[in-house]
């Protein structure tokens, strides 16, 4: 992680509000393939980390606000008063554990990634990214095992599977993260074996040293959906494994596509058309292994 900004204090904002919702994400949020009963439960979890990771991303926020808008959050969570009207996801989340009996430790540990964003993260290894994705990635997948009843014997699959979603994110926003955010996510030691400075993330296009860092960056990511392929085969509930399945499938064709294309001349995204072959291999998946 880098020093906190020492820059002057700038002028404390007027209270934070999500600047992104479920339909901006890669994958899907609460779909219709979950039940309809939970589907209110998971867009209150989301909701809640949605505020948290724009807190966190917010250029014109110093660290120390940062910091002190995600203590706030996770007061009220824990404690169920809000002084402000900004902490309401915190207050539907705490309705919705409350409700259906899962645990408020996944939406804590997914605050103290953004924690360490707030002060601009960099990842020195991959074991540091993967440390980062422990409590930034991993803590959704668990929320939504736990939501559904499932037991431990899918969880280390899914946590390979969030991590993998994350890394692609990563490598997505890669550009920006460091113009804007001065992050890196990309392991840094990667950089030093290529004899390249980070500073290349501001170029307008990858040279072929990058691009070496960013297909060494998806071997990883690509290994970690090997390990999640299993996942679906390990969950009982069938709306959560088809929509597993489905993310599973997503994520192996945005990967494919982040080979194929630069992530630094423009946002490397699935079109409809490759999105939907990949939501239909993701059915296709499902049933083979139920």
């Amino acid at each position: 992680m880098t020093d906190f900004n020492l820059a002057p204090a700038k002028p404390r904002k007027p209270n934070p509000v999500a600047r992104k919702d479920e339909s901006g994400e890669n994958f899907p949020v609460a779909s219709r393939l979950l039940p309809k009963h939970l589907r209110p439960h998971v867009m209150a979890f989301y909701r809640f980390l949605r505020l948290a990771d724009d807190i966190a991303d917010d250029a014109d926020l110093e660290p120390e606000t940062k910091l002190s808008y995600l203590e706030a959050l996770e007061r009220t969570l824990t404690s169920g008063q809000a002084k402000h009207a900004y902490l309401k996801p915190a207050l539907d989340l705490r309705d919705s554990l409350q409700a259906t009996g899962v645990s408020d430790r996944h939406a804590r540990q997914v605050l103290r990634a953004f924690r360490r964003d707030a002060v601009g993260a960099r990842c020195h290894s991959w074991s540091d990214l993967l440390l980062y994705c422990r409590y930034s990635a991993n803590p959704v997948g668990r929320y939504l095992l736990e939501l559904h009843g499932e037991g431990i014997a899918a969880g280390m699959a899914s946590d390979a599977l969030c991590a993998a979603l994350q890394v692609l994110n990563h490598l997505q926003d890669a550009r920006d993260d460091w113009t804007l955010l001065g992050r890196c996510y990309i392991p840094l030691v990667w950089f030093d074996e290529a004899g390249i400075s980070v500073e290349k993330l501001v170029e307008p296009q990858s040279d072929p040293r990058l691009r070496v860092i960013f297909n060494q960056t998806l071997d990883k990511t690509d290994d970690l959906l090997t390990d999640a392929a299993a996942l679906p085969g390990l969950i009982q509930h069938r709306g959560l494994r088809l929509e597993a399945s489905v993310i599973l499938s997503v994520a192996e064709a945005l990967s494919q596509r982040l080979r194929a294309h630069d992530p630094l001349k423009t946002r490397v995204e699935l079109g409809p058309h490759h999105k939907l072959l990949a939501v239909a291999r993701g059915l296709a998946r499902s049933v083979t292994a139920s």
